[in-house]
């Protein structure tokens, strides 16, 4: 069995910042400890950098099948591990949809081919997949995903009996994207009246609204009360929205618990005018104070996880007027830069950046035996540079849309080294010929 021995790192996790070795045989973290002496194939001295556990990112749309000519979980999933994130949960709303139990099997066939990184996939839930939804096996998924706002076409689910079934019927975590419809169109009426489809970018969070995301998010969750379903809310976006979450209990006591992403902790609607659509996500960026409200319900634990809903489009569609341009931008490979960066700003502790990125999704989902750095678990590593430094640009972005919304940010850290599932996946810039991801178990 291949042994590597990691010696002299600072390891991150909730609780503190330690210096210690790591064991790795096969797959698996073999031994921690302080000086470490056992024998092994290889020994990489790691004084000076920091260990994370490798992020599990629960929202992501690789675009595979059908929306190819944007990304693939081959394309993405790369950048995904040269980020640091070595597990993701990918979305349903691709061509077709991954609404039926084949269908999901398409996609785990195609990861298992393709993948760079370990992988899951939601299920989606429409108006009429309620047999489809009982049919899943909960080992096989992360979870169910219902989309309560227009983001996505025909998978708006807006029959409210349905969704109190859906709700009763299943003990999986139901993620939900919370727009609500009405608002959305009456808002977007009102404005395409006065500019036509040329609306200026600045007036997408007043159509995609702070009342929008509030409305569905507040019936979502007492809805989730009512029925006793088990709530995640994705991609919080309002100071309003965090009133609704608790933080008087540890996480795996929560039944309702709330996401917040990258792009809502780091842009605001002052950015629109410099950024333009490449900042338009579904929800919208919206206020400074919103974001530091978002910043502060993180930091006191009324939300539990940080994600990026990587969402990439390409800059021919990025770059149309308002109401063709799609919502959704490419974040995998930065996102744990993004968070360090927030860091070194004072912002947030590394130890908490672990607990939202790595523990918080293994516990929330019941992700088998990965998120933490742990002596038996897979040696899901990710080593960090926290004294180097670079700046994005279209030459270092390896998404296959080109492009990224941080472009022309330095980010004062680098990650040099990333293990999956025991294996050197990436190295300075050069990835393993071989594919190391597996799909992820579930402790149900």
């Amino acid at each position: 069995m291949h042994k590597i021995l990691l010696k002299n790192a600072q390891l991150v996790s909730e609780v503190e910042v330690k210096t210690a070795d790591i064991l790795i045989e096969g797959e698996r973290i073999a031994k921690i400890g302080v000086n470490l002496t056992e024998e092994a194939d290889e020994v990489i001295d790691i004084t000076g950098k920091h260990i994370f556990p490798g992020v599990i990112d629960d929202q992501v749309h690789f675009r595979e099948p059908g929306l190819t000519h944007k990304a693939n979980i081959g394309t993405e999933s790369r950048a995904a591990i040269a980020g640091g994130i070595t597990s993701f949960v990918e979305m349903p709303n691709t061509k077709p949809q991954t609404t039926t139990v084949e269908k999901l099997q398409e996609k785990l066939d195609i990861a298992k081919k393709t993948s760079f990184a370990n992988y899951s996939f939601m299920f989606g839930g429409t108006n009429d997949n309620l047999d489809e939804i009982l049919k899943v096996d909960p080992t096989q998924v992360a979870g169910l995903k219902l989309f309560l706002g227009s983001s996505t076409g025909n998978m708006l689910v807006d029959d409210a009996a349905v969704l109190e079934k859906i709700f009763s019927s299943t003990d999986m975590v139901i993620s939900v994207h919370c727009e609500d419809e009405g608002t959305i169109r009456k808002n977007l009426a009102e404005y395409k009246e006065k500019y036509g489809d040329d609306i200026p970018i600045e007036y997408h969070p007043i159509i995609r609204s702070e009342e929008a995301c509030y409305l569905s998010s507040s019936r979502a969750i007492e809805l989730a009360k009512k029925t006793g379903a088990r709530l995640h809310v994705f991609h919080l976006s309002t100071g309003k929205e965090t009133n609704l979450f608790d933080n008087s209990i540890p996480l795996e006591k929560k039944k309702i618990t709330a996401e917040v992403c990258i792009h809502h902790l780091w842009f605001s609607d002052e950015d629109y005018k410099r950024k333009g659509t490449h900042i338009k996500w579904n929800p919208a960026v919206k206020t400074a104070n919103d974001r530091d409200q978002l910043w502060e319900a993180l930091l006191d634990d009324r939300i539990d996880v940080i994600a990026t809903d990587h969402a990439p489009h390409t800059l021919e569609e990025k770059d149309n007027p308002y109401t063709s341009a799609p919502s959704g931008g490419p974040l995998v490979q930065h996102a744990l830069n993004a968070m360090i960066q927030a860091h070194k700003q004072g912002k947030i502790s590394l130890e908490k950046i672990v607990q939202k990125m790595c523990h918080n999704p293994a516990r929330l989902f019941q992700v088998k035996e990965r998120g933490f750095i742990k002596e038996g678990y897979y040696a899901d590593l990710v080593v960090v540079d926290l004294e180097k430094s670079y700046t994005v640009s279209r030459d270092n972005v390896l998404y296959k849309c080109g492009w990224s919304p941080f472009e022309g940010v330095t980010l004062d850290s680098v990650v040099t080294h990333t293990f999956l599932n025991g294996n050197l996946a990436y190295h300075e810039g050069t990835f393993s010929e071989k594919r190391h991801g597996k799909q992820l178990e579930f402790n149900r």
